[in-house]
């Protein structure tokens, strides 16, 4: 394991930062038989839903193995490691004792826990088109935090709601693998609403560090001419401000609000309690077009024609495995965007995700790829950004959700057949990093 670092050593960050490697529960736990079933359980069993055929019954066994695992991490020399808890799992008698013991093992190797209440894996009877499911996630969070807030300070409430309503409910691709096109702004308001609801059963139960996920990235319109700067603007609403506006200033962007449900006035009130900090996951710009009339073939999925914007590729930048263009310059505008845009109601920023698929143990691209994103990410912060930690996706190869195991974005490659675990280079790379950075 030989990480060759063609760069000179990262810029230091001011005491404090928070250095860490993620996951989620649905894509390494496996063990699906020992908890109830999930919507991605359901998606997963439909034929041609995942794009090798697999699932996540024994992805890579963390639910077994996680003693090793915590190793690997802790060798790592990461101050924190960021896991989703699996809601079904939480239903399922016993089903809370796998993470205390998870936590305990955290906090014996001196590694902050931080646990992701939602990342996608939706309880089978549950929906997010019903208001009725936030309520049900405020109660699931006071559950967890009873069990776990003793030893459990940092918490996260949702992961991605933008995409977990394009992709599971817009468009079809991720589970509950639904095709509402704008019909889904509802999943997005309950989401937001059960975000809220957490927060205070989570301050209810004595938690003083909460945060959520959200994904976020710049939107480059195709040409200034006019149609082309109107439909980046709509999707930059669509992605970026619908899911942060209300969080941040207690609103929706202009015209949406009277498309959602319910109460729309009091639930702003709710959704934009107080956030200690405020969590990004990062992977790359988008460039986007008025619309061309014809369905688009964009990262793996099929946009429709009827969408009032067309996603371009971008051109003249290196592409991961996975043909998501690198361009960690655009974190730098993307953070200095959004303390552009909220000023002071933007607590302090934390990248829970940022990573890249590639083949191979001697990842050295993966290495290219993260140096460069860190010190976009320094440069925003020498611009006045208050960012207080970095998150790698992924601390392991694991199930891709659609995509199945053809993608491995992990510092650590899975051998899928005998699950054994090999530190890539990526991993010596970031371990000499950090241990520099003390």
């Amino acid at each position: 394991m030989i990480a060759r670092m063609a760069t000179n050593p990262l810029p230091q960050f001011p005491p404090g930062f928070l250095w860490g490697v993620s996951t989620s529960a649905h894509q390494i736990e496996g063990a699906v038989t020992e908890r109830a079933p999930s919507v991605w359980d359901a998606f997963t069993a439909e034929p041609g839903r995942i794009k090798d055929g697999s699932n996540a019954e024994v992805a890579c066994d963390h639910y077994h193995r996680y003693p090793e695992d915590v190793a690997l991490i802790a060798g790592l020399g990461v101050d924190a490691y960021r896991f989703s808890i699996s809601w079904p799992r939480v239903n399922s008698p016993g089903g809370l004792d796998f993470y205390d013991r998870l936590v305990d093992e955290l906090c014996a190797a001196g590694i902050r826990p931080v646990p992701t209440l939602f990342h996608w894996d939706l309880p089978v009877e549950l929906d997010w088109l019903s208001r009725d499911t936030s309520q049900r996630f405020a109660e699931y969070a006071a559950v967890v935090a009873a069990r776990l807030g003793d030893r459990v300070q940092k918490w996260i409430t949702l992961n991605e709601p933008a995409e977990h309503t394009l992709l599971g409910h817009a468009l079809g691709a991720h589970a509950p693998g639904k095709q509402l096109l704008f019909d889904a702004l509802p999943v997005a308001h309950h989401q937001l609403l059960a975000h809220g609801l957490a927060v205070q059963a989570l301050r209810a139960a004595g938690v003083t560090d909460i945060g959520i996920a959200n994904s976020h990235g710049p939107t480059w319109a195709a040409s200034r001419r006019t149609e082309d700067v109107e439909a980046a603007d709509f999707y930059d609403l669509l992605l970026n401000r619908l899911f942060a506006d209300p969080l941040l200033l207690g609103q929706y962007p202009q015209g949406i609000g009277e498309l959602m449900p319910g109460d729309v006035e009091s639930d702003l009130k709710v959704i934009a309690e107080p956030l200690d900090w405020y969590g990004i996951n990062y992977y790359q710009p988008t460039k986007v077009g008025a619309p061309e009339g014809a369905e688009i073939e964009f990262s793996g999925l099929t946009l429709p024609a009827e969408l009032p914007f067309s996603v371009r590729e971008l051109e003249g930048y290196p592409v991961t495995d996975f043909g998501w263009p690198v361009v960690p310059e655009a974190l730098t505008e993307l953070l200095v965007g959004f303390h552009e845009r909220y000023g002071d109601r933007l607590p302090p920023v934390v990248i829970t995700e940022n990573g890249c698929s590639y083949e191979g143990i001697d990842d050295q691209e993966r290495i290219t790829f993260l140096d460069g994103h860190v010190r976009a990410l320094h440069r925003a912060w020498e611009q006045g950004v208050d960012v207080r930690g970095y998150f790698v996706w992924s601390l392991m190869d694991n199930f891709e959700w659609a995509e199945g195991y053809a993608r491995r974005f992990g510092l650590v490659h899975v051998d899928y057949d005998t699950l054994e675990r090999t530190p890539k280079a990526s991993y010596a790379w970031l371990r000499d990093a950090l241990r520099a950075q003390r």
